[in-house]
């Protein structure tokens, strides 16, 4: 096991056992905590296998929306308005609910956050200006 895996065993221990993954409960407790790094990692070990499936363009989806809050934090604009679109382009592949989540609510997030980007000329780092989104499952 690789440190890394280890760190995300300990992150995920508490969401074993339920009725969703518990890699992917833990993208969202980690995304909600603003460890975007480790929400991406953390849902990349679920993905990862499952690339190819049926879920692996909303994992990667999610995992993209995960890398351009990393690149917020650290002051890349650009790059973070790419994963915003990319994140767009794979999580539009899915109904407006989808694995409990309320991805029209998720496309919703990206559109403002890249408007908020793109309207600055990529001059403002929004996430300075605004707080952190959070994300939630549905019942």
């Amino acid at each position: 096991m690789s440190k890394k895996s280890g760190k995300i065993a300990e992150r995920i221990a508490s969401f074993q056992g339920g009725e969703l993954n518990a890699h992917y409960l833990g993208f969202f407790d980690c995304f909600n905590d603003q460890l975007f790094y480790e929400a991406h990692d953390v849902l990349e070990e679920l993905w990862l296998p499952d690339r190819h499936g049926l879920n692996g363009d909303f994992y990667k989806g999610l995992i993209q929306l995960a890398g351009a809050f990393v690149h917020l934090q650290k002051e890349r604009l650009r790059p973070s308005a790419a994963l915003f679109k990319l994140a767009r382009t794979n999580l539009l592949k899915y109904p407006a609910r989808h694995e409990q989540l309320d991805v029209a609510a998720v496309l919703k997030l990206i559109e403002v956050w890249l408007s908020w980007l793109e309207s600055a000329a990529f001059n403002v780092n929004p996430l300075r200006q605004q707080p952190a989104p959070t994300l939630g499952l549905l019942a």
